[in-house]
């Protein structure tokens, strides 16, 4: 089913809910790995993900189809995730401030990726994640969207609300500091 489709069922209360079910379906792998690549956690991706489709769900109405539905979604993704960051970085500031900040903050992200069940990467993929994790936010969501979900600079500009420019010199910066970081040691 085309989105145009889907958007159009969703148009129909009588079916509204089967829209829901076939949107869900159709998009949850995409986002859940999208939201994954940034957050680590299988359950904080989980509960972001839940919320993107709540929000989904009840925009739904509002969406003017100017840009594809993929588009809408992977914006409330990354809107769900950034708000998920922040309040996380308030959690973590005090620890933060007791510890070494890199030292403990590498821990942490090697700690979750061994911990999680899902994670079937080797030190090598571990180092990589410490790596991406390390980057400031949005060269994280940049390199992630581009690197993992194969995005085009137009796509992203929509997404995240910012030019073409900007998201390729967020991507150049974020690919030079990962290099630095895994030429370490």
């Amino acid at each position: 089913m085309t989105d145009k489709e889907l958007v159009a069922l969703f148009r129909v209360e009588a079916s509204k809910e089967k829209a829901f079910t076939l949107l869900v379906k159709k998009y949850q792998q995409q986002l859940y790995y999208q939201i994954r690549r940034i957050v680590l956690q299988h359950e904080d991706t989980h509960d972001i993900l839940q919320n993107v489709f709540l929000k989904a769900w009840s925009g739904i109405d509002l969406f003017r189809e100017e840009a594809q539905l993929s588009t809408w979604l992977y914006k409330i993704a990354y809107n769900e995730t950034m708000t998920f960051l922040r309040k996380q970085k308030k959690v973590y500031t005090f620890s933060f401030l007791l510890n070494d900040h890199e030292e403990s903050n590498n821990q942490s992200i090697e700690n979750q990726l061994k911990a999680d069940p899902y994670f079937d990467g080797g030190e090598a993929d571990i180092k990589f994640q410490k790596a991406i994790q390390l980057l400031p936010d949005k060269q994280r969501i940049v390199f992630t969207m581009k690197y993992y979900e194969e995005l085009k600079y137009e796509e992203m500009a929509q997404i995240l609300n910012t030019s073409v420019g900007a998201l390729k010199a967020s991507f150049h910066h974020a690919v030079k500091k990962i290099e630095e970081y895994l030429k370490k040691d």
